[in-house]
């Protein structure tokens, strides 16, 4: 089944920003975990839609093996828990940021999700 509405890539993009860009304001431990709740979501929503275009393309294609790769990467980084310390709890946020991200590069790369 897929989603009737494309996803929304600046929203996706805002959130990854948060935590990742030069010079991000530190976040709270509630904000951490929002965001982090937050990015799992983006992770569940792209991560199939980038998995469905990817399979369009022919084995072997370029686009596709980066697309399906960053797409098993996100999918593991799901299972990362929310840490213990604060350090840890910003380390898998960023992680799950960088994924996020990725996806986003590849569901534009692959046409918003129309190849």
């Amino acid at each position: 089944m897929t989603n009737s509405l494309p996803p929304d890539i600046p929203t996706m993009r805002v959130a990854t920003q948060r935590v990742l860009a030069q010079g991000a304001a530190p976040l709270s431990d509630e904000q951490l975990e929002t965001l982090r709740l937050q990015l799992r979501g983006h992770i569940q929503l792209l991560g199939p839609e980038i998995e469905r275009a990817a399979q369009r393309l022919p084995k072997g294609d370029s686009l596709r093996e980066c697309a399906l790769t960053s797409a098993g990467e996100a999918r593991m980084r799901l299972l990362l828990g929310p840490g213990d310390t604060v350090v840890v709890r910003v380390a898998v946020v960023q992680k799950l940021a960088r994924s996020v991200r990725a996806l986003c590069d590849q569901y534009e790369q692959l046409g918003g999700g129309r190849v």
